[in-house]
């Protein structure tokens, strides 16, 4: 299994061309790819200021609100209309139309998922104490509040220090994680290949 763990605050974090906020890319599959090419591509975006998010012809997105006050996320033509304002809601919408994005306060900041449509599928969910296993291809696990065990690994991921990991590989057995407490929280990213034909 390709495993590699990380920490958000090591990401590196490059500006958006219209100055309104950074990324920090998680990883983009393949690597190397470029914005015409990925199979699928995981970042978090500080918000700093209101203004247009780009369109992606082809790109199937899910947004979740990491902190701060949120976002309106609206079109010209009112096919999307989405107030991004509680943490920890997934939101899913079409990458094709290009987005108005207005702060609902101070600056937020987000996990974006972008998955390029009939190649690729990602489900986002969030989950609270207990555990968890994951069987998926390819994914991601990000730490919120709390730690999370990986026994079969003898580490662990905490949310003090925003750790995550991803792997890019088939697992070979189901990757168990375990909550240290009730109230620890975590967001899991699942990656399916999607079948030929469907």
């Amino acid at each position: 299994m390709s495993m590699q763990f990380f920490s958000s605050r090591a990401l590196p974090a490059a500006p958006w061309k219209n100055g309104g906020g950074t990324t920090q890319e998680v990883l983009c599959w393949p690597p190397g790819a470029g914005i015409d090419s990925f199979a699928w591509r995981i970042s978090i975006a500080q918000i700093a200021s209101s203004g247009p998010f780009s369109a992606f012809a082809g790109i199937d997105r899910i947004i979740t609100l990491l902190g701060g006050d949120g976002v309106h996320l609206h079109t010209a033509d009112g096919s999307v209309d989405h107030l991004l304002q509680h943490c920890l809601q997934p939101f899913a919408f079409s990458g094709d139309v290009a987005l108005d994005c207005q702060l609902l306060g101070g600056p937020s900041q987000d996990l974006n998922v972008m998955t390029r449509r009939g190649r690729v599928q990602a489900q986002v969910t969030i989950h609270q104490g207990g555990s968890l296993q994951l069987t998926s291809a390819q994914g991601m696990l990000l730490a919120r509040a709390g730690s999370w065990r990986l026994p079969a690994h003898a580490s662990a991921l905490t949310a003090g220090g925003d750790d995550g990991l991803y792997w890019t590989a088939a697992l070979g057995e189901p990757l168990l994680v375990e909550a240290s407490s009730d109230d620890a929280l975590l967001i899991a990213v699942a990656l399916q290949e999607v079948a030929p034909g469907v």
